[in-house]
């Protein structure tokens, strides 16, 4: 396999993914970014303005069914490499996706193939461990390692950054925080120590926590735009207004990510479990074995609460976001069992037709 794949995160698990008599047919690329009718893809050398085939875009009956930032793909380059058609998607090793903002119960693709997702929250008003822990169900559910970045460490002092790294880790001893600034490149050599070549990461949170400069930072000059705070408000505008892939000279490659508002779930009950194990090992200790932990008498679960060992709040969270995930869950699952039966409409009505010519 040429090297310039290795250049955007080519490695033994893409190669067992792909046959290779499919190799003989089609080219193996990366997809870069995904615009509204188009993809940029990268076959390590250049990028390739591409769009789907249309044997992929009639066959698809989800959003997950489409290319997203990080899939690897399968192509045909036409016009020395100017052109691209993606005739297919790789097996994906990891999938992060959120639930469409607003009311519509559906999908949406963040980033595939990320080994690492940096949370990235800055230490003033944004900090926010209720909102912490909506990012990690959603980076557990998809098996990805997490990674807390703390912005804006110049703006508070030592003592106030250990009390918030503690209430972090006071209930998730396990997950690695870094507290870092991008004003005066503080703790920026430890996160560049931590991205490791041929991985690929994924920058997530908020607008205006400095993904963006961190990423500036990082290539060692300002490639991309930035957009300041509102000070009245301390709430960010999208520098990032698409999904994008970015190759670090340490051969690490990045995913800049739009800020997000909105960050709702859709069927992440492996996500929970694991980013609330510590409720979950509780409620093995309930009296009842179908005990919701709502108001029956010896709840381990609520017993907790009352000693002062589980937060209030973080159970409130818990019970909040697998209440949403369920209900998302039935509701899509709904949405999906009505598409098929217009489909299966669809397909007769045309059968129909045909058949009086």
């Amino acid at each position: 396999m040429p090297n310039n794949l290795e250049k955007i995160g080519f490695n033994k698990w893409v190669q067992e993914s792909v046959a290779i008599e499919r190799l003989e047919q089609f080219d193996l690329a990366r997809v870069v970014a995904v615009h509204k009718d188009s993809y940029t893809i990268s076959n390590g050398d250049t990028y390739t303005q591409a769009e789907l085939v249309g044997k992929l875009i009639f066959s698809a009956s989800s959003p997950t069914d489409y290319p997203a930032t990080g899939d690897w793909v399968l192509a045909n380059f036409y016009d020395e490499d100017t052109f691209a058609i993606i005739q297919e998607v790789l097996p994906r090793k990891s999938l992060l996706k959120r639930k469409t903002p607003g009311k519509k119960i559906d999908f949406q693709l963040i980033a595939a193939n990320v080994d690492v997702a940096f949370i990235v929250q800055s230490l003033n008003e944004n900090f926010n461990i209720r909102r912490l822990e909506r990012y990690l169900v959603m980076v557990n559910e998809s098996n990805i390692q997490p990674i807390v970045l703390l912005s804006k460490s110049d703006l508070l002092p030592g003592e106030d950054i250990t009390r918030r790294i503690s209430e972090i880790q006071n209930t998730m001893p396990q997950l690695q925080v870094v507290s870092f600034s991008n004003e005066n490149e503080s703790s920026l050599n430890q996160i560049k120590e931590i991205m490791q070549p041929r991985l690929t990461y994924c920058l997530l949170g908020s607008s205006g926590v400095g993904k963006t400069t961190l990423i500036n930072n990082l290539i060692g000059q300002s490639t991309y735009k930035t957009k300041t705070v509102s000070k009245k408000e301390s709430k960010g505008r999208h520098a990032t207004t698409y999904r994008q892939l970015i190759k670090l000279d340490s051969g690490a490659i990045v995913v800049d990510t739009p800020g997000m508002r909105e960050l709702g779930n859709i069927s992440v009950g492996n996500g929970l479990e694991e980013t609330f194990s510590d409720i979950i090992a509780m409620s093995a200790n309930c009296h009842f074995n179908d005990c919701t932990h709502v108001n029956e008498k010896g709840c381990a679960v609520l017993g907790a609460i009352e000693k002062g060992i589980l937060p209030a709040e973080r159970y409130q969270n818990y019970l909040k976001m697998t209440k949403e995930s369920t209900y998302n869950e039935m509701s899509y699952l709904e949405k999906r069992k009505k598409d098929k039966q217009f489909g299966k409409l669809v397909k007769s009505v045309m059968k129909h037709k045909k058949s009086q010519r």
